[in-house]
């Protein structure tokens, strides 16, 4: 409830109202304390009060339950005497809050997503447990993708940018180093486990644009409720969105100083899983946000059983503390509740130890920041009942508060852009057609290189025939030139015969007579067939 511009969120002993500063709700706070003792009650009444002060909301509902603020509360005789012990008689009425419901799922709530560009690398390695060897690699694939303007939308982008840069190592080798094929299958294997946990319906399009939880209804703040019983099971993915939300705000937002108000009010619900086996880098990262995310106008408030589950950087930034009743069974449990009572600046009326101990359901021990920014003296109070249903709405109730959003038919429908999956398709069909093209130009170049050797082996093949062919030729030529002198010199042997022959007849004839012509004859014949013979030899 208001009072006088403050948030009133409990009344002490003395019936005093303890109030919230609007002015400094936007330094964090604290709401703890064992189960079943009031913590959710608490965030409901802080979550009305923003809302009619006109400042937007955003809950994790992690049991269920707080979808009753939609719905007006129901009266009881337990009701009617919490309203009478506060005095609100006259001034207070039962009645729901604007509520929009999200859902990563999509089955309670409006769609909500994120694209794997904005949750980046870090965040992604601590949804997925990677080492620090993988979280480099993923980190080096990041930037490869931003270099080529890949854009990273969802888990199939993600998985294809990955294959592409394992495929192609050698060529990213030189200017990123050496990322190994097994770490990067690695890596992918996370992914396909991150898919069957949801991450394939969480990473998408259209993506949350938080300016959408910046809205108002009838002047009263928007109650922004993400459906987290079912997220729950998956703490990594939870917490891991949970710090991304505060990571996106940080960035979004510009500077505001200080405000009368904040612009937006978150509340954390099972905090102590935002730190569980988180990294020192990503504590510090939300330390600094945390620190710095107030001058954007932002408050924070976590919901955790113990104080001792927020790392002390970030608790000595919470401010506004709501401390409901702690149990110590165990020298570990008594050591946890006197740190949480050294939190508070001591109120000398009471032991703030042993009242955090003796607190009943409703009560609490509570400290806000006073006007100057100083911590108050705490108090013990009980805090205010809320106005709007303490029960979980119905589910006709939650469907006609989703559907009737006018943020339904933004966020319903998947919308699948030209992503890095769909551009290293192309690039891989490209490829591929450039490898065949330059397989069949590799075999056409063989094939016309046996052909020209062929041509060749046939021309020195016809060479070597028609030299050949002339040898033959050149031999036939040599044998029949012989021949014909051979046949010369038969010829003119027989002519040189029988002239010499007849000539010697006739001399031995002429000289010798009868006994002559024969001598003579063989005589004369052998003399001419001597002189033919050496005048065709010269």
């Amino acid at each position: 409830m208001l009072e006088e511009g403050k948030l009133w969120v409990a009344s002490n002993e003395a019936g005093e109202h303890i109030c919230l500063p609007a002015k400094l709700a936007n330094r964090h706070g604290l709401i703890a304390g064992a189960t079943g003792t009031g913590k959710t009650v608490t965030l409901k009444v802080l979550a009305e009060s923003f809302s009619e002060l006109g400042v937007p909301v955003f809950i994790a509902d992690v049991k269920g339950d707080v979808t009753g603020l939609s719905q007006p509360g129901a009266d009881s005789p337990d009701m009617q005497a919490r309203i009478e012990r506060f005095g609100l008689a006259g001034s207070f009425s039962y009645k729901g809050y604007p509520v929009q419901l999200w859902d990563i799922f999509g089955e309670k709530g409006i769609r909500l997503r994120t694209t794997i560009s904005e949750m980046g690398p870090m965040l992604l390695s601590r949804i997925m447990e990677l080492n620090d060897l993988q979280s480099d690699i993923l980190s080096v694939v990041f930037r490869i993708a931003d270099e080529n303007n890949l854009l990273l939308i969802d888990t199939k982008d993600l998985k294809a940018i990955l294959n592409y840069v394992s495929e192609h190592n050698k060529e990213f080798e030189a200017d990123y180093g050496k990322m190994s094929p097994t770490s990067i299958s690695a890596i992918v294997r996370a992914v396909v486990a991150l898919e069957s946990a949801g991450g394939d319906r969480f990473f998408g399009e259209p993506a949350l644009n938080l300016s959408d939880w910046l809205s108002l209804d009838g002047g009263r703040g928007v109650i922004n409720i993400l459906e987290s019983a079912s997220l729950i099971n998956n703490p990594k993915l939870y917490s891991t969105f949970l710090l991304w939300l505060l990571s996106e705000l940080f960035e979004m937002l510009p500077e505001v100083g200080d405000m009368e108000k904040p612009k937006l009010v978150f509340f954390f619900d099972e905090a102590h899983l935002l730190f569980k086996d988180s990294p020192k880098a990503l504590v510090d990262k939300v330390e600094q946000v945390v620190k710095l995310i107030r001058s954007k106008g932002v408050g924070v408030y976590f919901c955790t059983q113990s104080p001792k589950d927020i790392p002390d950087g970030v608790l000595a930034q919470l401010g506004n503390k709501v401390q409901h009743a702690l149990r110590a069974y165990t020298p570990a449990d008594q050591k946890a509740v006197k740190a949480a009572a050294d939190s508070y600046r001591a109120n000398p009326a009471f032991n703030t130890y042993d009242t955090i101990l003796s607190l009943g359901t409703g009560e609490a021990v509570v400290s806000f920041l006073e006007e100057g920014g100083a911590p108050g003296v705490c108090e013990k109070a009980k805090i205010l009942p809320p106005q709007s249903l303490m029960a979980a709405a119905t589910d006709a109730q939650v469907d006609s508060l989703i559907k009737g959003s006018l943020l339904y038919s933004k966020y319903y429908e998947d919308v699948d852009p030209d992503s890095a999956y769909e551009f290293l398709l192309r690039r891989g069909v490209e490829e591929q057609k450039a490898a065949e093209l330059a397989e069949q130009e590799a075999l056409a170049e063989k094939e016309r290189e046996k052909a020209e050797r062929e041509a060749q082996k046939e021309y020195e093949k016809e060479l070597a025939r028609q030299e050949k062919e002339r040898e033959k030729a050149e031999r036939e030529y040599q044998k029949a030139v012989e021949r014909e002198q051979q046949e010369r010199r038969r010829a003119f042997n027989s002519m040189g015969n029988s002239i010499s022959g007849a000539v010697g007849r006739e001399v031995g004839r002429q000289t010798l007579g009868k006994f002559g012509k024969t001598l003579g004859g063989n005589v004369g014949a052998n003399l001419g067939r001597g002189l033919f013979a050496t005048f065709f030899r010269q």
